[in-house]
């Protein structure tokens, strides 16, 4: 029996059909990969659920995170970095997977200390226009252990950050905040 030529039309077409969502799942799955590959190793996106870091950044402010230049070099004094807590917060109830940002004051073997409104960096104070108002509590001089790092909210009397759980290890920086895309009237570089 030969088949009739509406039936020859009717299989080019599903065939054509099925190829098309071969194709579309192909590139789906193209993106996803990409997605994720990106989101884990160059860069992500977070939000400010705070007002520790008032008032460089606000409460719902979205950004993007790099993830790459710190496999070259460590953070260094002024960066904004995302971190996972320490032990020390977790020990307090934070979740693991629970991320925070804040400001790096001092980098391993730097002296940091607070006392009259002004941190202190090896004994000099720091100019910093960045913060919300001078911190109201003094802080003895810690020396900081290698490997780790002081950071600070720019919100310093509104901020849960070294000076309350310790020293930041390196191994919990997940990247540095480099841009802020939301909200629109605010976007630009941090």
């Amino acid at each position: 029996m030969i088949p009739h030529e509406s039936d020859v039309e009717k299989e080019r077409a599903s065939l054509k059909l099925w190829r098309s969502w071969q194709e579309n799942l192909i590139l789906i799955a193209i993106a996803l990969c990409l997605a994720f590959l990106i989101r884990t190793f160059i860069a992500e996106p977070r939000y400010i659920p705070s007002d520790s870091m008032l008032p460089t950044l606000h409460t719902g402010d979205r950004l993007v995170v790099e993830k790459i230049s710190y496999h070259f070099h460590p953070p260094i004094t002024g960066d904004i970095i995302v971190f996972q807590p320490p032990a020390e917060l977790q020990r307090r109830g934070y979740p693991k997977d629970q991320a925070f940002i804040k400001r790096v004051i001092g980098q391993p073997g730097e002296v940091i200390s607070v006392a009259s409104g002004k941190v202190y960096l090896n004994g000099q104070p720091l100019a910093e226009d960045y913060i919300a108002e001078p911190p109201n509590q003094p802080y003895q001089p810690v020396k900081v252990p290698e490997d780790e790092f002081f950071v600070m909210g720019d919100n310093r009397n509104d901020s849960n950050d070294s000076r309350y759980w310790g020293f930041l290890p390196r191994k919990n920086v997940i990247g540095r905040a480099t841009f802020r895309f939301w909200p629109l009237d605010r976007i630009g570089f941090i």
